[in-house]
């Protein structure tokens, strides 16, 4: 993934998630010898240090924003796969055309096949990685949907005050709202990994799209059920 040319101006500036969550702030860069940004240091909220590769962060205007291990991983494998698919169904045309000599083919052949089949076992380990985030995500949006039932719960009998409840309403509600397009953007990531894995080549990298989707309906919760995130802030029963 290319690097973005603004990193300089990221250092000791907020940095947020592609969801607008807090992240810390960038600290310092690591610069190779010729210029470019390798990585970057962010002192994170809680405290903690960390170097993250310098595709992982891009500057948009006056914001700069982390992108997750786990997207930054697929767009790499989105890449790297079927640019090497590519490079050995070049190198077959090359021998049917009498290019190059069947010894060179088998050479590089197994070099290629090496290296996919190398690929291919990690992106396995990848959307493991991605299937836990998606539960994660899963796991978040039942804890806001039962926080914001609860919220509601102590509105109707006067425990909480109207102005209250509109603030903790409009705080669950966008955390609703981040979860859920946190969770379509990892969908999307799985299904374009699998597909590649599958032999079926993206029309774009994962690095290139950005779900715009509108925000999906969330988990049912038990009985009875409840779907609560999408009435207006100014109505107060379930």
């Amino acid at each position: 993934m290319p690097q973005d040319p603004n990193l300089f101006l990221s250092l000791g500036k907020v940095i947020k998630d592609e969801y607008g969550r807090p992240i810390g702030e960038v600290a310092s860069l690591v610069v190779k010898p010729h210029g470019g940004v390798d990585a970057v240091y962010i002192k994170h909220s809680d405290g903690r240090f960390a170097k993250y590769p310098a595709g992982t962060i891009k500057v948009e205007g006056s914001d700069v924003i982390f992108l997750s291990k786990v997207k930054y991983d697929t767009s790499v494998f989105c890449d790297q796969i079927p640019l090497i698919w590519r490079k050995d169904q070049a190198l077959k045309e090359l021998l049917e055309k009498k290019k190059i000599s069947p010894e060179v083919y088998e050479e590089l052949h197994r070099s290629f096949e090496g290296a996919l089949n190398q690929l291919k076992s990690e992106a396995q380990t990848l959307l493991e990685r991605i299937d836990k985030e998606i539960e994660r995500c899963n796991q978040e949006i039942r804890e806001l949907n039962y926080a914001l039932v609860h919220l509601e719960v102590e509105h109707e009998i006067g425990e909480v005050d109207d102005q209250s409840y509109q603030a903790a309403f409009a705080t669950i509600q966008e955390c609703l709202k981040r979860a859920n397009l946190e969770k379509m953007d990892l969908e999307s990531m799985k299904n374009k990994l699998s597909n590649i894995l599958l032999g079926e080549a993206p029309q774009k990298t994962v690095a290139e799209e950005h779900v715009e989707a509108p925000t999906p309906p969330s988990p049912s919760l038990p009985e009875p059920p409840v779907i609560v995130y999408v009435k207006e802030a100014g109505e107060s029963r379930i």
